[in-house]
């Protein structure tokens, strides 16, 4: 007899440090999982609102809450790193923040933020037993640390690293050395590093680094590293500690695995977000799972998934606002073949950072100029890479990669010489691609289009991009779609936006109008 959960409606939140999020755990199922920048508009917004409050009480109002990391444990390294501003604000504490959302507050339990990056990823993953390694910035002390997991719910800790010793942090220093925004724009450097050399890499090691296993900092680099090798180019310093993250990932991956006698791998942690990284590792461990949000945002999933105290399974994930009915495959193809590219918003919303084809902007990856006009929707710098949505059975035919399957753009692949010479657009400098591919389990609607679109072109890709512009959170709503198409020019294909294409209006007032027109139809279609 299967033991029901001793809570039946879970909430576990990530708020008041970056990129807040929501997620539900209900009946021993995750039901719901959305970032609050989706709903705010504003990018990596650290604080709740009303609308994801609102959406997350559809599921039910929540019997316990659960906290991603110990508030007063965090205030204990912030009075020694200095920050007592953040020390002294009681506005950050949860009990008190809540109550500006929920007028009855239910009991509120608080996790290890480490912990909870690895129950998301731990109690998601496939495996009965891992080893299970967490690598970010910081959480209240930890920088680094490995666990090992046992089926259904144990975790146990083996090892930490702690503050200031992160290399989380070195690497957002190197963000913010080479110009770029820390502890947001780290991808955008890892796509940068493929145009410089490592020249500069053994000094890095030198000047920063004691010891990798267990990681141990020379200097405390929380305020960045200044104005570093002044002389350096910015492309070979991205290259640089690129280089030193893939090693330090692969020894300390390494390291794991021999504590814990156990090759498969649960990798969590916003450090897990370095694809080019990630892809070294499928050479050091028997198998590897990376929940698509392994970064903080994430943590909301791990908190609430320990406190439902229950083994719930992988939805997969698409968990977030829904756009209802069927996926609109020939729409989009249309428009594929009239112009090109095409923005799909349909389905629920990805959790995690990437589109996953429910919040996309797909193009034809065959033409010379379409990464430049796809930059140019977008406003991004010309180096950074896009990546392929490829069907699943035809991955080995285009790219060289250790493992079959990566429906989650979690690592990089070879491209193979024609696949260079006949798709230019998802090739990046380095002769990889960032590959996502797709079965009919992970993405039924994207699955369709690429089949689709195989049969009249026999191209079994088409480039993928997350549907936003630079500095703006991705498309959430029917009506984000619509302020997209009218605001960039790209035809946006959604329920709505597939209903009233034909009608001449201005964004504003449209979700009214579209209101009366149904209820002039009778109401058909609520």
């Amino acid at each position: 007899m299967v033991e029901e959960p001793n809570y039946k409606i879970v909430w576990g939140i990530a708020a008041l440090g970056h990129d807040a999020s929501i997620s539900v755990v209900k009946d021993s199922k995750i039901v719901f999982a959305a970032h609050s920048e989706r709903y705010s508009r504003i990018k990596n917004d650290d604080r709740l609102n009303d609308q994801i409050i609102n959406e997350a009480l559809q599921y039910g109002y929540p019997e316990k809450i659960v906290w991603h990391e110990k508030p007063y444990l965090k205030k204990v390294r912030q009075a020694l790193a200095g920050q007592w501003s953040e020390v002294f604000n009681k506005e950050v504490l949860p009990e008190r923040y809540l109550k500006k959302f929920l007028p009855k507050l239910p009991p509120i339990e608080y996790a290890l933020h480490h912990k909870s990056h690895a129950a998301a990823g731990a109690y998601t993953s496939p495996f009965n037993e891992a080893t299970v390694v967490v690598l970010d910035a910081i959480g209240e002390f930890n920088t680094c640390s490995i666990w090992k997991y046992d089926f259904p719910n144990t975790l146990t800790k083996i090892e930490t690293s702690n503050y200031p010793s992160s290399f989380g942090l070195l690497y957002s220093a190197f963000t913010q050395r080479c110009g770029l925004k820390p502890n947001e724009e780290e991808y955008i450097l890892m796509g940068m590093a493929a145009y410089g050399e490592p020249k500069y890499a053994e000094q890095i090691k030198k000047d920063f680094i004691r010891s990798m296993t267990p990681l141990k900092l020379k200097q405390n680099v929380h305020a960045g590293i200044g104005n570093y090798l002044p002389e350096a180019k910015t492309e070979d310093l991205a290259a640089s500690i690129q280089a030193v993250a893939e090693e330090f990932i692969v020894k300390y991956c390494e390291y794991a695995i021999d504590k814990t006698g156990i090759k498969d791998i649960v990798y969590m942690g916003g450090v897990a977000l370095n694809c080019v990284a990630n892809t070294k590792l499928l050479d050091v461990c028997e198998s590897i799972w990376i929940m698509p949000n392994p970064g903080d945002s994430g943590n909301s999933l791990g908190a609430a998934l320990l406190g439902q105290e229950f083994i719930s399974l992988w939805p997969g994930p698409y968990l977030g606002t829904d756009i209802p009915g069927i996926y609109p495959v020939k729409d989009v193809i249309k428009e594929l073949e009239t112009n090109q590219i095409c923005g799909v918003a349909h389905g629920r919303a990805e959790f995690g950072p990437r589109a996953l084809g429910n919040r996309s902007l797909l193009a034809d990856p065959r033409g010379e100029d379409i990464k430049d006009k796809v930059n140019a929707i977008k406003k991004r710098q010309k180096f950074r890479p896009f990546a392929p949505v490829i069907l699943a059975e035809e991955l080995e035919n285009y790219f060289e990669i250790n493992t079959n399957q990566s429906p989650y753009m979690q690592f990089t692949a070879k491209a193979k010489p024609d696949t260079i010479k006949n798709f230019p657009a998802i090739v990046h400098a380095d002769g990889t691609a960032r590959v996502q591919t797709v079965t009919a389990w992970d993405n039924p609607g994207l699955r369709r289009i690429l089949e689709v679109w195989f049969e009249k072109t026999k191209c079994p890709m088409l480039l993928n991009t997350s549907l936003n512009i630079r500095g703006e959170p991705l498309v959430n709503t029917e009506q984000d779609a619509l302020n997209f198409q009218h605001k960039y020019g790209v035809k946006v294909i959604s329920r709505w936006v597939q209903k009233l294409h034909e009608i001449e209006v201005d964004p504003a007032g449209l979700v009214d109008k579209i209101k009366n027109k149904k209820s002039e139809e009778g109401g058909r279609n609520h």
